[in-house]
């Protein structure tokens, strides 16, 4: 269970800190995947006193159980929910197994109390009485089953009878743990006990109910006063048929196909009223398939354990006919007739697939035959006749995977302990075949839970026990039985497969793995029909349009196939060529979501591509696009390892990109290039360099006429931030609005937004803040449809500026909410972005500054700078400066901001560092930082309204020019700053 509330909160078997944080996951976990109103909240977790700020104070709740628990909690326009489904909650899942009759596995949930840690909240006291009442339930149902398979004396009834004395002596008005103690007493031929264990019920039911014994108890009375029951039942058989095997290890995870069955198999024919129904009525053949070891035989037996009447299971595995075993299993050389002679008869014909073509001829003849007759057939692949219900046998869901192997491994060893992180990666890695998942738990033997993990690229060597039949005896034995049925042509599509990470659509496996791959029987048409036979086989899967492989088979059938790899390589090299285009329009979307589908063939291409600085050139766009900037240098790193230092001839822009991301200045090929990436270098710069407005202002120009009207709109954008940062904010407008309108033109959302980004901090810079904010939203919106929760770092920049701006403008409830959603954004960062996180601690800072908390503020930023090590200097310096504004001495982080920015080129950043230093001087030099401040930004803006009113009303208007001139003469305001010091009284 990813969610445990039955006993002290979990998550993901871990504990919690913080009593609120737990009451707050532990109330979201009664409703998961349904919003809980941000009032209902409140008045749950503070039902006595709410806060002084109850949305400030469920808010910071929330954002301290994200940390907690990252992923989970999410936002919604009217609350928040818990993004977790219901099966994941292992009250909800106890709840669907105790009515489910599942009370074995639904006991195995219960760790103690429910809601433990919310025991003294009035929310929690209905839940927590009907899961106990749910608990006793189970208890009973499970005891009752135990009575059942125990027997007599001789089957273990004696610990049953001390388990339900201790639960009487618990809860003594509770009628059917007396009638359960009555039936084990008699069953264990104790029948004076039971009569005594009666009157006693009786009697303080009487005494304190003043009522009678009811009908269960009355019934257990009765059957004690007959004679003891005979022994233990043997298997399952009822009607003649034949016998079941017994069921020697508890069945987990397939309740849901259970039922499914079950339903499929009862269903009435229409006819059907103890006459003989017409054999098209009714679903009369079921076939299990699915891939070896998933768990198909003994699904079925189960199944037709449940179904009752007469029932014969004929074992195919190592039979050599199909109808020579069914008659030796019905002990006649007329089946017809001796099926004839039941009503609605079930046979189990358990692994077809090697003698496939016999079972399907005797199966149809069979149906034929014999009105009523019901087939549960189990095979890798279909039977393919006329009147066949497919069931698939899936891999488990992680949740069962899981259950499955603790309760294996604790058979295997009861001293281990296995950590639910552990027992999920092993599911995992193992695809949740039940088979394989057995026999790793069966290793625990001999070897600790971390040797295992670390040997499961090993898989395909588990061996099983003594007594599995050879082709269970390991994973490799599996597959080898499904491997010798295959014909030339499908071992060879199966060998090709292997190439691909994450699956494939059909045109991509035709192409590869067609002439061109080198596959026996190429051609795509060919490579098709063979395609369909492996699904067919359960050796590929197929879920919508893309087709998919198990690890453990793709290990098995991995093979060095250097054609299929090229044609590998050159197909998706095409694909992210192809997609350039699309992804610089209003059709971006689409191409961005095929780019996700194909991430794992597109990793997997370009390491194995013989021309890796083409494929590298093709993903850089998107890369650019998502913010993700650090996979782009991780990859262009690679990348240069591979090719070394010299460019290959045509591929000179592309190595000149890597190098640019790698730190350096761009050279003639990239600055001559009109490829995006290289239009829009900017965008994976790690630090600013020298000249970048130069270089920014000759490409705009040098593009100025270029026929497509994306890139000259990049290249305006391009000249319009290199102008804001590091020249003359001033003169940036020009150029940014004309990327505006050629990105509304082409609908590109990452010129629009970035684009819009610049424009709202130069709408702030001149002091129109609804300006800045409306652009701000607008920016943020499109962001967010373009980059996805994969790597957060684009809408961080949007959505953190968005909240600092409304905080300015007096919107501080609206500021709360858009970082509430960027620190959501954050904490769903598989990358762990430190920077992002901090720019969300930063704009909370000041959030919480503005609203009068500067403790909290302070404490945020100490966060912030924690996660900054590598960060850019400009952030850190701006951090530093809002750190002085909620320090008692403001210096040290002021001295810091000062130092950092002295030799920076960004000198939009300078200005702004400068300004906050200013806030803590005396107003003359105040008034001289503001003038150092806009002679940076190149006279843009009228600088910091509050500040400027500060230092008129103490120099006056003439005094406050003179400083403001003096400013914007001094060569190196941050020295000047530093040496200068003089702090406002």
């Amino acid at each position: 269970m990813r969610i445990g509330i039955l006993g002290p909160l979990q998550v993901a078997g871990v504990a919690v800190s913080g009593a609120r944080v737990r009451a707050l996951l532990v109330r979201l976990a009664l409703d998961p995947g349904r919003v809980v109103t941000a009032d209902r909240l409140i008045g749950d977790l503070w039902p006595d006193e709410r806060p002084a700020h109850p949305v400030a104070a469920l808010q910071s709740l929330v954002s301290r159980a994200r940390r907690e628990a990252p992923g989970i909690v999410s936002s919604r326009a009217a609350g928040y929910a818990l993004d977790v489904p219901a099966g994941e909650v292992d009250a909800w899942e106890f709840e669907r197994l105790v009515r489910a009759g599942e009370a074995r596995a639904a006991l195995r949930l219960w760790r103690g109390a429910a809601l433990a840690d919310v025991a003294g909240l009035p929310f929690a006291t209905g839940p927590a009485a009907r899961l106990e009442e749910l608990r006793l339930t189970a208890l009973a149902t499970r005891i009752a089953t135990d009575l059942t398979e125990r027997g007599g004396a001789g089957g273990g009834v004696d610990g049953v009878v001390a388990e339900l004395r201790a639960l009487v002596a618990e809860h003594p008005l509770r009628e059917p743990f007396h009638a359960l103690l009555v039936r084990a007493l008699a069953a264990a031929g104790r029948r004076g006990e039971a009569l005594e264990a009666f009157e006693r019920a009786r009697a303080r039911l009487a005494d304190e109910l003043g009522a009678d014994p009811g009908a269960e108890l009355r019934q257990a009375h009765l059957a004690a006063l007959r004679d003891p029951p005979p022994g233990a039942a043997g298997p399952p058989e009822s009607e003649g048929g034949g016998r079941l095997p017994a069921r020697v290890t508890s069945f987990v995870g397939r309740s849901g196909d259970l039922s499914h069955l079950r339903a499929l198999l009862t269903a009435s024919p229409a006819g059907d009223d103890g006459t003989a129904a017409p054999p098209e009525d009714g679903v009369r053949l079921v076939t299990l398939v699915g891939p070896g070891g998933a768990g198909k035989t003994r699904l079925a037996v189960e199944a037709a354990a449940t179904l009752g009447g007469a029932v014969w299971l004929v074992e195919l595995a190592s039979a050599s006919g199909v109808l020579a075993s069914l008659e030796g299993v019905l002990r006649t050389t007329d089946p017809v007739t001796a099926l004839r002679g039941f009503r609605r008869p079930l046979v189990v014909l358990d692994n077809c697939e090697h003698l496939i073509d016999e079972a399907a001829r005797v199966t149809r003849w069979l149906l034929g035959a014999v009105p009523g007759l019901r087939v549960l057939a189990t095979s890798r692949e279909p039977l393919d006749i006329p009147g066949e219900t497919l069931h698939r046998v899936l891999p488990l869901e992680e949740a069962a995977a899981v259950e499955l192997f603790r309760d294996r491994a604790a058979a295997a060893r009861p001293d281990v302990r296995v950590e639910a992180g552990d027992a999920a990666r092993i599911c995992r890695e193992l695809d949740g075949i039940p088979l394989a998942i057995e026999l790793a738990a069966a290793r625990l033997r001999t070897m600790s839970v971390a040797l295992l993990v670390s040997g499961l690229g090993d898989r395909l060597s588990f061996r099983g026990g003594r007594t599995a039949e050879p082709r269970h005896r390991t994973l490799r034995a599996v597959i080898d039985w499904s491997w010798e049925l295959l014909s030339d042509a499908e071992r060879d599509l199966l060998r090709a497969f292997t190439v691909f990470a994450g699956g494939a659509d059909a045109d991509a496996v035709a192409r590869i793995c067609g002439e061109q791959g080198g596959v026996a029987g190429g051609g795509e048409g060919g490579v098709l029909e063979v395609l369909a036979s492996l699904v067919d086989k359960s050796l590929i899967g197929v879920s919508g349009d893309r087709y998919t492989m198990l690890e453990t088979i793709r290990q098995y059938a991995a093979a060095d196939l250097p054609d299929v790899r090229r044609a590998h390589a050159r197909h998706y090299t095409a694909l992210a060529e192809a997609a350039g285009p699309g992804l610089r329009t209003a059709g971006q979307l689409h191409w961005l979501a095929v780019l996700d589908a194909e991430q794992g063939n597109l990793d997997a291409a370009l390491e194995h591509t013989d021309d890796p600085l083409r494929l590298l050139l093709a993903r850089l766009w998107p890369w650019i696009m998502r913010g993700r900037r650090r996979e782009a240098a991780e990859r262009a790193a690679e990348v240069l390892r591979r090719v070394g230092d010299v460019p290959p001839e045509g591929r000179e822009p592309a190595h000149g990109l890597c190098r640019v991301i790698m730190g350096e200045e761009p050279p003639d090929a990239v600055r001559l290039s009109d490829h995006p990436a290289a239009v829009t270098c900017f965008a994976l710069i790690p630090a600013p360099l020298p000249g970048l407005v130069r270089l920014a202002e000759e490409n705009a120009e040098r593009l100025r006429g270029h026929p497509d009207p994306w890139t000259r709109s990049a290249a305006a954008l391009a000249c319009g931030l290199a102008r804001f940062e590091f020249g003359s904010a001033a003169e940036a407008g020009e150029p940014l609005r004309a990327a505006l309108a050629g990105f509304r033109r082409t609908g590109d959302r990452w010129g629009l937004s970035f684009t819009l980004h610049w424009l709202s901090l130069a709408a702030e810079n001149e002091g129109d803040h609804a300006e800045a904010v409306a652009l701000a939203r607008e920016g943020e919106r499109l962001a967010g449809e373009i980059a996805g929760l994969e790597s957060p770092a684009g809408p961080i920049l949007f959505l953190s500026r968005l909240g600092r701006l409304q905080a300015r403008t007096g919107d501080l409830a609206a500021a709360a909410a858009t970082l509430a959603r960027a620190e959501e954004v954050v904490s769903g960062d598989p990358d762990g972005d430190s920077v992002a996180y901090a720019r969300v601690l930063h704009a909370r800072a000041e959030v919480a500054r503005r609203s009068g908390d500067p403790g909290a503020a302070a404490r945020l930023l100490h966060r912030a700078l924690e996660l900054l090590p590598g960060a850019p200097a400009q952030f850190e310096a701006l951090v530093h400066v809002e750190l002085a504004r909620v320090s008692a001495d403001p210096w040290p982080p002021l001295r810091r901001a000062l130092e950092l920015m002295a030799a920076s080129p960004d000198r939009t950043v300078r200005a702004t560092v400068l300004e906050g230093t200013a806030e803590h001087c005396d107003p003359e030099l105040a008034a001289e930082l503001a003038g150092a401040a806009g002679a940076l930004r190149g006279g843009a803006g009228a600088g910091d309204p509050a500040l400027l009113a500060r230092c008129r009303h103490a120099l006056g208007e003439a005094g406050l020019r003179r400083a403001l001139t003096r400013g914007a003469a001094i060569p190196h305001p941050e020295r000047y700053a530093l040496h200068h010091r003089r702090s406002t009284p």
